[in-house]
């Protein structure tokens, strides 16, 4: 059965919603981020000060590569993954990749004031958030095989949305 991918802007909810629809359907969960901080011991954040982006972006490119080969997985990626095409054509061999749409004033209100949030470093800022949703929408876009529109629901509104529209596809 093909994995379930889940991408988005941070804070669009791609882990909640990704734990919560493998919970309904009874499948691995998977979220990159994770994965990557156990692996490599540092938290994303720490990656970034220690090593940058680049450094990140190399594992995630790995990380991308060893989720998708099980196949039947709920996979929650990072915000930046679809920045590469290869991950981008990896998730798509083998899954259905689903975008959480989610406007800058709903990722704002989620992330608050967090700090662990490597490129909206020191802090989330409205402006920042709408430049860099506004860089990758295109992106998303074009990686997406279902669009959810997260906007004023709530997560069980949004898993049943993606399990209804799943089902019309098979």
């Amino acid at each position: 059965m093909a994995n379930l991918v889940l991408i988005g802007f941070m804070g669009s909810g791609k882990t909640t919603i990704g734990f919560r629809l493998a919970r309904a359907l009874k499948r691995k969960f998977i979220d990159t981020d994770s994965e990557i901080e156990r692996l490599t011991g540092l938290t994303i954040t720490r990656i970034f000060i220690k090593h940058g982006e680049r450094r990140f972006r190399s594992e995630e490119e790995l990380m991308v590569q060893k989720v998708v080969a099980g196949g039947n997985a709920i996979i929650a990626t990072g915000g930046g993954v679809v920045l590469n095409p290869d991950n981008v054509r990896r998730l798509k061999e083998n899954g259905i990749v689903i975008w959480l749409k989610a406007d800058s004033r709903e990722v704002a209100n989620r992330i608050g004031r967090s700090r662990n949030r490597p490129m909206l470093r020191p802090r989330p800022d409205l402006d920042k958030i709408r430049q860099m949703l506004a860089a990758r929408e295109k992106y998303y876009r074009d990686a997406a095989d279902m669009v959810i529109d997260t906007k004023d629901k709530n997560h069980d509104q949004i898993v049943a949305e993606i399990l209804k529209q799943i089902e019309v596809r098979q």
